[in-house]
């Protein structure tokens, strides 16, 4: 079942270019950079793939410039390579080396949870309540497009809430590569076929710094590591090579 409109965390779709369009050209950049996350995070834009800019500019309806600009920040991201004479390549999954960046996510959320539970307003927490209400709510019936809605805004209200833009731009590319690993775990396998574990798991997290208890949100943090951990020999036994780099899809007959 679709969230009711008032649900909504975020709103999305055609409407939203013509906005940041009409709003200027910094604006736009954003866009694209957003809609191009979008398209590596459900693998629309296939791991792996090599496209021109002319490609992302027809998946995501934007101009050339805005587009332009956002490839140059998701390549600093190392979600997109720029190849030369080759075109842009879709980052591929190197499950080894996201394993590895699980480790330094674990100590930053640690950071994360901790330095919100501190610091968090009046108005963070209400905005964690809202969402609080809103995951419980629809916890039975939510899709991981809407989940990862959520997931976004989750990670937006606690970093606001720590008060230090810097973590932003160390931690939204790691969110980016693990949101990705994370749909391909809930739509290509069995296990991952609920959502209540990581719907859960970011409750106890929420519910943990919307109280001021840092202990516990530490504990929280860790349990979502922890599950995100559960999933790598999963994938490295369910999934198929050519689902992490299209490059791997080789049948010699």
């Amino acid at each position: 079942m679709a969230l009711k409109q008032e649900d909504k965390v975020f709103s999305g779709g055609g409407s939203d270019l013509g906005k940041a369009g009409a709003a200027g050209g910094k604006n736009l950049n954003e866009v694209a950079y957003n809609t191009l996350e979008e398209l590596i995070v459900t693998c629309e834009l296939q791991p792996g793939s090599f496209l021109r800019i002319q490609d992302l500019q027809t998946a995501t309806g934007i101009s050339r410039t805005p587009v332009h600009q956002a490839v140059t920040r998701l390549a600093a991201d190392t979600l997109m390579i720029i190849q030369p004479r080759q075109g842009i390549q879709i980052a591929p999954i190197d499950l080894t080396r996201t394993h590895l960046l699980l480790r330094l996510r674990r100590d930053m959320e640690r950071f994360v949870v901790s330095l919100a539970s501190e610091r968090a307003s009046t108005s963070h927490r209400s905005q964690m309540r809202h969402l609080i209400g809103l995951l419980s709510r629809h916890r039975d019936d939510m899709t991981i497009v809407e989940f990862n809605e959520f997931d976004r805004r989750i990670d937006q209200i606690m970093l606001g809430a720590c008060g230090e833009p810097f973590l932003e731009y160390t931690l939204r590319p790691l969110h980016t590569i693990f949101r990705r690993l994370g749909w391909i775990y809930h739509t290509q396998t069995d296990q991952g076929a609920s959502l209540d574990l990581t719907i859960d798991s970011h409750l106890d997290v929420l519910n943990a710094v919307v109280g001021g208890q840092k202990d516990a949100a530490l504990i929280a943090s860790d349990r979502l590591i922890d599950f995100v951990d559960a999933m790598f020999p999963i994938l490295e036994a369910g999934i198929a090579p050519s689902i992490f780099d299209v490059t791997q899809d080789f049948d010699p007959f």
